[in-house]
């Protein structure tokens, strides 16, 4: 059965997306991956941790400030530290984080639900140390650890391991001050993040079909005299118009840039002749995209359309693999070699020839590579959410091809939600036309390199 793409609004009139089962059932899988590890609770300055624990955002400005945090413990409900203002605002508007009548179902620490009776609520107004831009001397570290000791000391886990995701030197020496253990609690969060909920699916698939349009659009504008800069504008406002809530990036790279890959885009003026390739990372209500595909401006040379054909050659026989019980380690055993496109070793090819799962986050479990799955094999499971990119160079060590698909795993192999056509290289741009009919849109005449030698 094809994933559903019905629209992400709710009617009275189809079942879509239902954002408080995706509450629950994310808090939940969060909760049994707790249960399963050595751990008393943990805490999250992670932006997408934070939204998966207590489903609350305040604005992709903040994703990079770890002022905000949360923490979950044993038998307690998620309590997030935040802005005042927004603090005020989860207060009012997020329900779901309102444990007044926590003590209804006779939960021995019901009444520390929130951890103050007078404010029975898991939002509370609390900051950090905003990365350093607020004087040590006043002690956000210490005010940090003081809240999360005292959480841990009303459910009697003081002496219990806190997990953390990322933290800041400050906190974890404060942590650390006041007889806190604080080990990695980033697998905790990872795990429980691993297999997606039936709402998590659909939001993944509709953040794809934004791209898609984005993708129609870039291939109507994409020609010669355009910038990379001006395609990433045009991609940005078409994701913006459709809904999304941050364009995280977006890889625009063409000509002679192509290879090597250099991961981000420039003011390059786009020629004729030349290869283009695009990634689109954006969020939708959280999830997020990794979806490249690769034009041809014009014309495509004959090296280029070759190593376009690689480049889904590897694609194809990777998604052919995928299916509840396969492991990384056989995706990534039909693909190349580092030294067989240019690179010594994995280590220095990274990322090219790569698969990672998508989220609230763009890299999460698992990680396809040649540098760490051959060893380390991790098993494919129903309700996984993942992307598989492939490159390739061009013979003439000009232009590259590069793909990238997102798929789901289903109970019998895969579909795929990425559907911008790439089965074959397109050629975008202005059709043109000599006295002999419509030029060839695969041509070599017109090189970047002069190989013909100088007569006499």
């Amino acid at each position: 059965m094809a994933i559903p793409t019905t629209g992400p609004n709710a009617v009275d009139w189809e079942t879509r997306i239902d954002m408080d089962r995706l509450r629950t059932e994310r808090l939940a899988r969060l909760r049994d991956q707790l249960e399963r590890s050595e751990l008393g609770a943990v805490l999250a300055f992670d932006f997408a941790n934070i939204r998966y624990m207590t489903a609350t955002h305040i604005g992709t400005w903040a994703v990079d400030k770890l002022i905000r945090f949360a923490l979950l413990v044993r038998g307690g409900e998620p309590i997030v530290w935040d802005f005042g203002s927004a603090a005020k605002h989860h207060q009012l508007y997020n329900p779901w984080l309102d444990y007044s009548n926590a003590h209804a179902d006779g939960d021995p620490h019901a009444a520390h639900h929130g951890a103050d009776p007078r404010n029975p609520s898991g939002a509370r107004a609390g900051i950090s140390t905003l990365r350093g831009a607020i004087n040590p001397l006043v002690g956000m570290g210490e005010s940090v650890a003081a809240k999360i000791k005292r959480e841990l000391e009303l459910y009697g886990l003081l002496n219990e391991p806190l997990g953390v995701d990322v933290i800041e030197m400050p906190v974890l020496a404060a942590l650390q001050a006041a007889g806190i253990t604080v080990v990695d609690g980033q697998q905790v969060f990872l795990e429980a993040r691993r297999i997606k909920t039936r709402d998590e699916i659909r939001l993944l698939t509709h953040a794809c079909s934004m791209v898609d349009a984005a993708y129609d659009d870039l291939y109507k504008f994409l020609r010669p005299g355009v910038r990379e800069n001006e395609c990433v504008g045009l991609v940005a406002k078409t994701l913006y118009d459709l809904g999304s809530e941050f364009v995280e990036g977006v890889n625009a790279i063409s000509g002679e840039r192509c290879a090597p890959h250099p991961h981000v885009y420039s003011d390059r003026i786009v020629r004729p002749g030349d290869p283009a390739f695009f990634d689109i990372l954006h969020s939708y209500n959280g999830y997020r995209t990794c979806y490249y595909r690769t034009f041809a401006v014009g014309s495509a040379s004959s090296p280029q359309v070759d190593a376009y054909k690689r480049c889904r050659e590897y694609m194809d026989e990777a998604i052919r693999l995928v299916r509840p019980g396969a492991t990384t380690a056989d995706i990534v055993s039909v693909w190349p070699t580092a030294q067989e496109f240019g690179f010594p070793d994995e280590e220095a090819a990274f990322a090219l020839q790569y698969g990672h799962g998508v989220g609230l986050s763009i890299w999460e479990k698992p990680v396809f590579s040649r540098l760490v799955s051959m060893e380390h094999p991790e098993v494919i499971e129903e309700g996984m959410v993942f992307a598989l990119e492939t490159y390739w160079p061009a013979s003439d060590g000009w232009g590259a091809a590069r793909i990238e698909e997102e798929m789901v795993v289903t109970a019998d192999g895969c579909e795929v939600i990425t559907k911008f056509p790439a089965e074959e290289l397109l050629v975008a741009g202005q059709r043109y036309y000599t006295v002999s009919g419509p030029l060839n849109t695969q041509r070599d005449a017109q090189s970047h390199k002069n190989t013909v030698p100088l007569s006499g």
